[in-house]
């Protein structure tokens, strides 16, 4: 496995890969509704000037527009930030298969499209990633890459024989046998600079072994040495608590045994852990037993890959998914992730938006962000807080934002074009006429 190597310099000059810089023209959206991503109430009959990449203003329509600029009559329309997602998977997918083989600068462009496509500006990659993804992210970070920006962990921490799955396309993830093994390890990740450090800790169900606390205690003290953070993939109460207790960031996934506790929620607070409840994981696990309401809306199957939802409407893998042992878990789980996360978002701790889009075909790319805020929203939060979740916490999250994640005056102009309010019904977040990003529209949803 040629896990750690030289860096090969990616061409800057990408054939076919368009310049996201823009002009000095100026362009005026005329009369929209604008939900700036804050959780303040929408402002109707707003103009929003914007220049090269940024915002200039958000002013009342009334407001004289300058001399000389583009003016879009945007009468009926909404606007909300483009949305971030916190965790998920590129390029192991596709089709129905989640391998390494497809792990391919062509499929992982294709996938950063499809996300921009629903509305999503960035994503950070939760340490499924191989070699190549190094050279990708710079690329896109630079703007050399179509779609999302890449953010990724690189290589997660995982356990011998155990979490995450091998035939996952995940057989570039960490597998230290003792702690003694994690400082070297880390000091050849953290050389690459990777956004985030994942580690995997839980036993699949009870299939196999956990990750030993004395190894996650290493790993933590070890990545935030290089001053990089760690996010942890869990499923207990017991086990966030002593990830938490031995300084975890991140948890990168909902709590799904119990509900939580006051003593939980406030050493979260206290220490600052963003939680990442990836609530349509779990709706997804369970969802395909039957035929859930929204199967044949065109918006599910535009994001699916080839020959998904041949396989997820068929009588067998319905039969399968409903019979299989786990299903009637899998529900209640998901009952209890609704609970621990309205519980969570109550007690002040940051909530960030993530799906695991892209890590198995069940749980598409674009979709399942959208889905996400729906089922935030069954939770109990409001469509506002669904909204400002994704946007302004997801940024924050991932410490950008101070340039994107809101709209406001000096911020870049990444926006989604909406049909409808989605304040009012926030399935209305999938009404999308037009995607912009740094200051032009680059797609027209379809």
């Amino acid at each position: 496995m040629k896990l750690f190597h030289k860096s090969i310099l990616f061409l800057f000059l990408v054939s076919g890969v368009p310049s996201l810089t823009t002009s000095g023209q100026t362009t005026i959206l005329k009369n929209v509704t604008v939900i700036d991503g804050t959780g303040n109430k929408p402002r109707t009959n707003q103009n929003v000037e914007i220049k090269a990449d940024k915002i200039v203003s958000i002013t009342d329509a009334k407001t004289a527009t300058s001399k000389g600029a583009t003016v879009i009559d945007m009468t009926g329309k909404s606007i909300m930030p483009m949305v971030i997602n916190s965790h998920g998977h590129l390029g192991n997918l596709k089709g129905t298969t989640t391998k390494r083989e497809n792990f391919t600068h062509e499929n992982i462009e294709r996938q950063l499209v499809q996300y921009e496509k629903y509305g999503i500006s960035a994503i950070l990659s939760l340490g499924s990633d191989h070699a190549a993804i190094w050279n990708l992210r710079d690329s896109s970070r630079n703007g050399l890459l179509k779609g999302a920006t890449i953010y990724t962990a690189g290589y997660g921490f995982g356990v011998a024989n155990g979490a995450p799955p091998v035939d996952y396309g995940m057989d570039d993830v960490l597998r230290p046998q003792s702690a003694d093994e994690v400082p070297a390890m880390m000091q050849k990740l953290a050389s690459l600079k990777p956004d985030m450090i994942k580690i995997w800790v839980d036993d699949l169900g009870g299939r196999s072994t956990k990750m030993e606390p004395a190894i996650y205690e290493a790993i933590i003290r070890e990545a935030h040495k290089y001053n990089i953070r760690v996010a942890a993939h869990l499923y207990y109460l017991e086990d966030a608590k002593k990830l938490v207790a031995a300084g975890l960031d991140v948890i990168a996934h909902s709590i799904r045994d119990k509900e939580v506790d006051d003593a939980l929620l406030t050493e979260m607070k206290k220490k600052g852990v963003i939680y990442i409840p990836t609530l349509s994981l779990d709706e997804f696990a369970f969802s395909y037993g039957g035929q859930p309401e929204w199967i044949n809306d065109t918006f599910f199957k535009n994001a699916l890959e080839p020959g998904v939802f041949e396989m997820i409407t068929s009588k067998a893998y319905q039969d399968k998914t409903a019979s299989a042992p786990n299903y009637q878990k899998n529900i209640s789980a998901f009952k209890t992730a609704l609970i621990n996360v309205k519980k969570i978002y109550n007690a002040g701790v940051i909530i960030a938006l993530g799906t695991d889009s892209g890590a198995n075909p069940i749980r598409p790319q674009g979709f399942s962000e959208h889905f996400e805020m729906g089922l935030l929203v069954q939770a109990g939060l409001t469509p506002l807080q669904a909204i400002t979740i994704a946007t302004q916490n997801s940024a924050i999250f991932l410490k950008i934002n101070t340039q994107m994640g809101t709209l406001a005056q000096g911020k870049k102009a990444n926006f989604i074009v909406l049909d409808k309010d989605p304040s009012e019904n926030i399935k209305n977040t999938q009404s999308i006429q037009s995607v912009w990003k740094n200051g032009k529209k680059v797609q027209d949803f379809q």
